[in-house]
């Protein structure tokens, strides 16, 4: 079955880049010249998926206004005769059909998926974190979604970490089918050091089957009273079997102070309007240190 449909939880407080987020959503702050959450979704365009499910909370509307049509900004823009940012802006507005479904509640990432349920109904569908960047020649998604096309198995990106770094991820345990794919056996969330060989993270991005919403509404809640995906994810895998995908490319946590400073330095060097200016600058940054 064709994967149609994106979530795109952009519900969080965003309390690790207080006081920039304490009125602006975190996914709205910008690397370069576009917002961390337009790369999200134009990477989701580029793998040819035709909707997009936003799972919100108060104070997101930013986020919807963004992939909307302004029709005063539009007309100042073509008075100005900046016809190229005009089109530019009618382009984002059209990039995809946009849905928003509201969190109600704080209760983790599995809750915030549960919530897209009923628009997304019973097909597979992807879930990409909102400041979760990956930089790679050809999108991440697409690189899963054809994946998926193969197994028709839900497919999980996940990338090496080191071994001390394994307790802040999931983590995928499993034997390799083939080149970079993993046939998942056990998923453990946050594991304690010394309780789990895998150095394989589960990172934002996910091609579930509706099953998974099933699994949600059985998940006991845990820390925090949070509903938590792993756990859900992990008994999708005994049902029906899961799949990890070591995707290509460079992941970069926008959520963090030091990954969004890197996502910006990456995409900087390849902006076409900056790029040269921009290296030059940092040569002569490293020249004084």
């Amino acid at each position: 079955m064709k994967v149609r449909k994106a979530v795109i939880p952009v519900a969080g407080l965003g309390t690790r880049f207080l006081p920039a987020s304490k009125a602006i959503p975190k996914e709205m702050l910008t690397i370069v010249d576009r917002p961390t959450i337009q790369y999200i979704v134009e990477e989701v365009v580029a793998s040819g998926i035709e909707e997009v499910i936003l799972i919100t909370s108060e104070g997101k509307s930013a986020i919807e206004n963004h992939f909307d049509y302004n029709f005063h900004l539009d007309t100042v823009l073509t008075e100005k005769k900046k016809y190229r940012l005009a089109e530019e802006m009618r382009h984002l507005s059209n990039l995809i059909d946009v849905v928003s479904v509201r969190q109600k509640k704080p209760l983790g990432l599995g809750h915030a998926i549960w919530t897209a349920r009923n628009v997304v109904g019973k097909e597979p569908f992807v879930v990409l974190l909102g400041d979760d960047l990956v930089l790679s020649e050809q999108p991440c998604t697409k690189q899963m979604l054809d994946l998926f096309n193969e197994v028709q198995e839900s497919v999980v990106a996940v990338q090496q970490v080191p071994m001390d770094e394994t307790y802040l991820y999931g983590i995928v345990e499993g034997k390799h089918v083939k080149e970079r794919v993993i046939k998942v056996d056990r998923m453990v969330e946050k594991p304690a050091p010394g309780t789990t060989k895998s150095d394989m993270a589960i990172i934002g991005r996910y091609i579930l089957q509706p099953d998974i919403f099933d699994m949600l509404d059985k998940t006991t809640p845990g820390h925090g009273g949070e509903i938590q995906l792993t756990d859900a994810l992990l008994a999708l895998s005994n049902k029906r079997g899961m799949y990890a995908f070591e995707f290509d490319g460079t992941r970069f946590d926008a959520g963090d102070k030091l990954g969004y400073l890197k996502a910006i330095i990456a995409f900087a060097l390849r902006h076409p309007d900056i790029c040269e200016n921009f290296s030059d600058h940092l040569k002569e940054v490293a020249a004084q240190l």
